[in-house]
């Protein structure tokens, strides 16, 4: 939930997704699709509170989780609902981006969604007090690090990688951006993209969704299992609503 990029395609994106989290936390089930109020939904399940932080919905909608928002801020627990509860009530609505704005997110923790919606990209955040969306350019890269776990200085420095990685990229593939999110560093196990903090936080599984115009492809690696998954998810745009 801590490094995502974004990657235009022709008739889509993709999306590609670090988890960073405690190795004792309970290892995640691997992609499936469980039935949504409306749609059915593609993701990995956290084991520990059952939500996500990654996930795609039938009808074409696609996005992403990161704790924080836009500085680091001191846990206040208990709070009222898990925010991997929470992702999944805004992706399985028709229209997220409209639904974020209007929930009611207080006693909630801080956590930034980018929203693959409608061929269109937003950046939702939520700082415990108010509510942030912007549209962002759908085509153009994007890359985003949890504000929880890396300073300004070290996001700064994550964003020249990617810069440079996409100099040497003339066409994306998921093999290439997950290529990236596996290697893209300078050996500093504490900030490279796939980090490691001594095994008391460390990446533990990398996710790539490829959306297209028909369907969501998932691949998912258990970095601590030593696993590798994926599941597909075919759209359905008679459900879709405007």
């Amino acid at each position: 939930m801590c490094t995502v990029t974004y990657l235009p395609t022709r008739e889509g994106c993709y999306l590609t997704s670090n988890r960073d989290e405690q190795p004792k936390r309970k290892i995640a089930l691997p992609p499936a699709i469980y039935a949504g109020p409306q749609y059915s939904l593609l993701y990995p399940k956290d084991a520990a509170a059952g939500g996500s932080w990654i996930a795609a919905s039938q009808n074409g909608n696609a996005a992403v989780l990161l704790n924080g928002a836009f500085n680091p801020h001191i846990p206040n627990p208990p709070y009222s609902r898990s925010r991997g509860l929470v992702f999944l009530d805004i992706i399985g609505h028709p229209t997220p981006a409209a639904f974020f704005t209007l929930l009611n997110l207080q006693g909630i923790e801080p956590f930034t969604l980018v929203l693959f919606q409608q061929g269109k990209l937003y950046e939702c955040r939520w700082d415990a007090v108010d509510k942030h969306c912007k549209a962002l350019d759908a085509t153009e890269p994007h890359i985003w690090s949890s504000a929880t776990l890396y300073s300004p200085a070290i996001i700064q420095k994550r964003q020249s990688w990617f810069s440079q990685w996409l100099q040497q990229q003339p066409i994306y593939s998921a093999a290439s951006i997950l290529a990236f999110h596996q290697f893209a560093g300078d050996g500093d196990g504490n900030n490279d993209v796939l980090m490691n903090r001594n095994g008391l936080m460390q990446t533990v599984s990398i996710t790539c969704m490829h959306i297209s115009k028909q369907a969501c492809q998932m691949k998912y690696a258990d970095l601590l299992n030593e696993q590798q998954a994926e599941a597909a998810l075919l759209f359905n745009y008679r459900m879709t609503a405007v």
